[in-house]
């Protein structure tokens, strides 16, 4: 799924004071894509969701919350393959239409069965378009568009800087979020890791700049999403569901008119890059919506967002083994260099 609304939200429906933006890591929040994951809930909610649990489940929810963990990460690991298979057979911005289309329709399926409904505030409609395109429509189409001419393992790493972005912009945006020496170094060595990756002291030689500026350019768009739900919608009543189903309805139709403007309607319908369109949309924006809100709402944020650095590591694998890309030892390397930087601009100050 996409990133926003329940990244800049509480795990209930209810308002709630919204966490800061640096507490999550980045997809893709409302997160229908690859990318970050959700913001901390207020623990008395976790606490709630714990104690209310039946007596005799703790031992079967304890084996299921790590099956629907590991079949997250493997949606959304999978997700940048999905990408470049359908880009073969369709033009990225038909790509990503598919994409949030059929992840609309799976939400919007869910809505019907829990008999919910859409908001009824234009109010909440106006910004909840903004958030479509700066959380899907926008970084959706950048990656689609970056792995014309990059692999699927260098976009995939590319997404795993949002945390990164989400931290330097929260320290201008958010006026509640300070940066600590933590933070701060995590942003240094994140950055240093993003150079591992481009292979710096080889003039980033064998890297398609303009590829990897737009994979950049899409994980930037997540926070810069975040910190726009969190500052119009975190106090809205509406569940997630339906804020969610709402988004990407909005970005279907945003995509929908600038695909028809620029895109010329497709001849044929491959089959393997049309599944591939469609595994990404139903299961890794859909699908991955849904898993992720249960694992939040079950065993907590914190436990729940640690699907965002297993996702370069099942996507370098998967465009290795898969596509047969090539993977220098750097690319690995700067990799774990992100990641690490990316842990430390999540991590808070002991308490004492």
């Amino acid at each position: 799924m996409n990133p926003g609304i329940l990244d800049a939200m509480s795990t209930t429906d209810a308002p709630a004071a919204p966490a800061t933006s640096t507490d999550a890591p980045p997809p893709p929040g409302l997160n229908t894509g690859p990318g970050p994951g959700t913001a901390p809930a207020p623990a008395s909610t976790t606490r709630a969701s714990v104690a209310t649990a039946p007596q005799d489940g703790p031992a079967r929810r304890t084996v299921a919350w790590r099956v629907r963990f590991a079949v997250l990460c493997l949606v959304w690991g999978f997700s940048f393959l999905f990408i470049k298979v359908g880009t073969e057979g369709f033009a990225p911005l038909q790509v990503t239409l598919g994409r949030v289309a059929f992840g609309a329709l799976v939400l919007l399926v869910f809505l019907a069965i829990k008999r919910e409904r859409l908001p009824r505030s234009a109010r909440t409609w106006g910004h909840l378009a903004v958030a479509a395109f700066l959380l899907n429509a926008l970084p959706f189409s950048l990656f689609a568009y970056s792995e014309l001419t990059i692999p699927s393992t260098l976009a995939s790493i590319c997404n795993a800087t949002s945390p990164l972005w989400g931290m330097a912009l929260s320290v201008v945006a958010l006026s509640e979020d300070r940066p600590t020496r933590r933070r701060v170094a995590g942003l240094g060595i994140g950055f240093l890791g993003v150079l591992t990756v481009l292979g710096a002291w080889q003039g980033f030689s064998g890297t398609d700049l303009t590829g990897t500026a737009m994979a950049l350019g899409a994980s930037l768009s997540y926070p810069i999403g975040w910190i726009y739900v969190r500052r119009t919608l975190a106090r809205d009543q509406h569940s997630h569901l339906a804020m969610s189903s709402t988004q990407l309805l909005l970005a279907t139709a945003q995509l929908a008119v600038v695909t028809a403007l620029f895109t010329p309607m497709p001849t044929s319908f491959p089959l393997v890059p049309l599944l591939a369109v469609f595994a990404l949309g139903a299961l890794g924006t859909g699908v991955a919506f849904l898993l992720q809100y249960g694992l939040v709402a079950e065993v907590g944020p914190t436990t729940a967002q640690m699907v965002t650095y297993f996702i370069p590591v099942i996507a370098t694998a998967s465009g290795v083994a898969l596509l047969n890309e090539h993977l220098t030892w750097n690319t690995p390397l700067g990799a774990l260099i992100v990641l690490a930087g990316a842990a430390l601009t999540q991590s808070k100050p002991r308490t004492p």
